[in-house]
């Protein structure tokens, strides 16, 4: 019992030497506002994340599937949508200090968060197995490098960048937002110069045909980052202001996204590929190597590593600080041992499955955040952790992704997401007003 004792004392010691080191990440309490960090800090923690080349990848499929004009208007809505969205729940971290985890506990219970914030965290993780996995497939497809091993070089990293916190987070922003606005705004810029701004502007779509809904398009451009998006108070607890908060969350949604998007877009318009893969060759990356220029191709390279090594880190941040939180961790713990199985997930090609996770986002995520906003902005502002268990945010959440799946089979030209948010939060307000007195929290001292 003693050496058990003694073992726990020198991981604690550890622990806190590490924090000396790195700063503390208060995976348990609120962010005091002393340990607040900079607008221009925040602000390279989001903007970081979006600008990436999964981005550009998804305006090309955006322009494939529905025609220029149509995409460009998907991608502006989307992405207002989500200012509107992430911005709300970062200014409930920005004014608890919360992380998304102890936010939870307050809607759903001291129990009844796992549910949410384990969902959560989870797809989080399998977000970093994603851009990790389509890390060393790119590398490995375009220098005839061994794709496990580029996989694994390229988790590594990532994890080592998540190890150090939301310090990592600032610096690897700090280097892959000037990459990407440099070579995407050149890639983008040396494509369009092949043909016309008119041909660009009223591209019709893959082989002339649009097929994908305007509906769809928006449940594209939300579901991206709609995981990240909910647990927006991981990195706007950091925020010192309510106007710092809302500054970091508009330089991602819909600035940083909607570069991104539109570099992916305007390449898939102008170059008006037959059938374009931008999974394979035909993105920004396969661009800039198609050039066969010895100097751009090692750009390129480390280009990819740092761009998705900046989502990969943050998606990894979150999944750490959520599941650390739920086993009563440190995060960077669980960011060793989640990373560790990201990377075991990541070379087994769970990348390809992109779409069809996208989908599975816009049916389970977005009642969450809008049973949260009514709980934290009209119901219940001032509530902190009491119940065990809040049955009234589970049936709304049910409701919702109910409503999603439904029209997902049954009405495919509406939004997926939209349709589960808007439900979702409409049922809970409902089921909070006819709670009446009972619903009512104690007050936070």
């Amino acid at each position: 019992m003693n050496s058990e004792t003694n073992a726990g004392v020198a991981v604690r010691h550890n622990e806190e030497k590490i924090d000396e080191i790195f700063g503390h990440e208060y995976e348990h309490e609120p962010v005091p506002a002393a340990a607040r960090r900079s607008l221009f800090s925040v602000t390279m923690v989001w903007i970081g994340f979006p600008m990436i080349i999964t981005g550009a990848m998804t305006g090309s499929i955006l322009v494939l599937g529905m025609g220029f004009k149509n995409a460009l208007v998907a991608m502006i809505i989307g992405n207002l949508i989500m200012f509107a969205y992430v911005g709300s729940l970062g200014l409930i971290g920005t004014r608890r200090g919360m992380n998304f985890a102890l936010i939870a506990s307050i809607v759903f219970g001291k129990n009844g968060y796992v549910l949410a914030s384990g969902l959560l965290s989870t797809l989080l993780l399998g977000w970093y197995a994603v851009q990790t996995g389509i890390t060393g497939a790119l590398i490995s497809s375009t220098f005839g490098l061994n794709y496990i091993a580029m996989t694994v070089v390229a988790g590594l990293l990532y994890i080592a960048i998540t190890f150090v916190g939301v310090r990592g987070l600032h610096w690897i922003g700090m280097a892959s937002v000037p990459l990407f606005v440099i070579l995407g705004i050149w890639a983008a810029y040396d494509a369009a110069t092949t043909t016309t701004a008119s041909a660009i502007f009223n591209y019709a779509g893959n082989n002339g045909t649009a097929t994908t809904s305007m509906g769809v398009g928006l449940t594209v451009v939300i579901a991206l980052f709609i995981d990240a998006g909910t647990v927006t108070s991981d990195f706007n607890r950091w925020a010192a202001t309510p106007t710092a908060s809302l500054v970091s969350t508009f330089s991602a949604f819909p600035f940083a996204n909607l570069i991104a998007m539109l570099v992916g877009g305007v390449m898939t318009a102008a170059l008006a590929v037959p059938n374009a893969n931008p999974f394979g060759a035909d993105n920004m990356f396969g661009y800039m190597n198609g050039k066969h220029i010895a100097w751009l191709s090692v750009l390129a390279f480390i280009f990819l590593y740092a761009n998705l090594g900046s989502v990969c880190s943050h998606c990894l941040y979150n999944a750490a600080t959520g599941w650390s939180r739920i086993l009563g961790t440190h995060m960077r713990i669980m960011a060793i041992v989640l990373g560790a199985c990201g990377i075991v997930v990541a070379a087994g090609n769970v990348w390809a499955f992109f779409i069809q996770w996208l989908s599975l986002l816009g049916i389970l995520v977005p009642p969450i955040g809008a049973i949260i906003l009514i709980d934290q902005y009209v119901l219940r502002r001032n509530a902190s952790i009491s119940a065990d268990w809040r049955p009234q945010p589970f049936i709304a959440w049910a409701i919702g992704s109910l409503c999603a799946f439904l029209v997902e089979f049954w009405l495919p030209g509406l939004s997926t997401a939209i349709s589960a948010a808007v439900v979702g939060g409409v049922v809970y307000y409902g089921l909070g007003i006819a709670a009446g007195a009972d619903e009512k929290a104690p007050r936070a001292a």
